[in-house]
This record gives C-alpha cells, sequence and structure tokens, in this order.
C-alpha cells in the first residue's frame, strides 16, 4: 500500500507536523527558497495537479496572505485534495490577541514559540527580528476570529468538522473536502453512515 501524501504549505525549515507518522509521506511547499523546499510556490498557486493528495497542512501561513489572497488559497487548497482529503489550518486568534492590545499590552510578551517571544505586535504585523532582518515572508497581512476562519473554509466548499482555540492565542481548524462526516459533540468527527 503506497503512502498518504500530505501538502505541507508554508512548511518553512524542515520540522514535524501532525502527519509524520508511518503511512503518510509530507510535501514541503514554501514561496521562500531558502527554507527549501520541496516545491517552491506561493500558496496561492499551487502548481499540483487537482485531487492529487490525501491531506494540506498550514501553521501559521494564511495570515501572512493580503485578505482577498485567502479566498485564493483555501480554493487551490480544495482543488489539489482528492475528494476524501482533509485540510487543517492554525493562525492567530485575532480576538484573544485584540484583548490584550485592548488592556495596553501591545509589546508585552504573550507567549514564547519556538521562533522566540510573541508579543501582540508580532501577531498583528509579523515577527518583528524576522522583518528586521529582511524576511518579508514574515510579514502579516490579515487576520481570523473562529466565525471568519469557518466562513471562509464554508466558502472555498470545505465542510467544517472543527474550528477551536489551538493554544495560546491561535485557532485550529480541521476540515474536509467531502460531506462523508458529521459533526458531534464537542468537535470530534465521526465518519457518517454509508
Amino acid at each position: 500500500m503506497s503512502n498518504k501524501q500530505l501538502l505541507h504549505v508554508g512548511c518553512g525549515p524542515i520540522g514535524s507536523t501532525p502527519f509524520t507518522k508511518p503511512g503518510w509521506e509530507e510535501i514541503r511547499l514554501d514561496a521562500d527558497p531558502n527554507v527549501k523546499p520541496d516545491i517552491e510556490a506561493s500558496i496561492t498557486e499551487i502548481p499540483m495537479v487537482a485531487n492529487s493528495v490525501d491531506g494540506v497542512f498550514g501553521s501559521h501561513v494564511l495570515e501572512h496572505l493580503y485578505s482577498h489572497e485567502v479566498a485564493v488559497a483555501l480554493k487551490e487548497f480544495y482543488r489539489v485534495l482528492r475528494p476524501d482529503g482533509k485540510v487543517i489550518v492554525t493562525v492567530p486568534d485575532i480576538k484573544a490577541v485584540a484583548t490584550a492590545v485592548a488592556s495596553g499590552d501591545l509589546d508585552t510578551v504573550l507567549y514564547v514559540s519556538p521562533s522566540g517571544p510573541i508579543a501582540a505586535i508580532d501577531v498583528l504585523w509579523g515577527l518583528r527580528s524576522c522583518v528586521a532582518s529582511g524576511n518579508v515572508f514574515y510579514q502579516h497581512k490579515t487576520g481570523f476570529t473562529k466565525e471568519s476562519l469557518e466562513r471562509q473554509l464554508i466558502e472555498a466548499g470545505f465542510t467544517i468538522i472543527s474550528v477551536v482555540s489551538g493554544g495560546v492565542y491561535q485557532l485550529t481548524a480541521v476540515a474536509v473536502k467531502e460531506k462523508k462526516y458529521t459533526v458531534v459533540p464537542y468537535g470530534i468527527a465521526a465518519k457518517a453512515p454509508t
């Protein structure tokens, strides 16, 4: 049996994903040639044929697009997925960050990521240290709430399984291409009866 294929969009340097387990093959896609992706491309123009991968995973990549480009990228995710494929995306939770900003915490460290300390200003406009060093790939151009992320995934054609707070100041969405799943309590997906 051949491995399932995961398209890891905005992959960054080689690292782990939720799919780094037996039976999955990771295809790394990034617009930044310095991270040595398998495919150098924007997520708004993925050079893969339709229905070619089993999963699309992107952690903190959609916020690097302009707002109008998010729909284009999500439609690309939908296009490259096989009919039973799923997408998992993680984005900053702008509602939680806005609460910190409203209390005056623009520069105060909110949490520490693998890239270092993160303040609200970094979530809103991109990680300052990376942008200051000339890496424009780290600029943030849009943001998401739970409701806006759900709406944009649905508009792209996906069926939402769940959008939950995925940790400190972030949201994680799981959605499928085909409606083979039902939503059950607590956002857990169960395969629909056949």
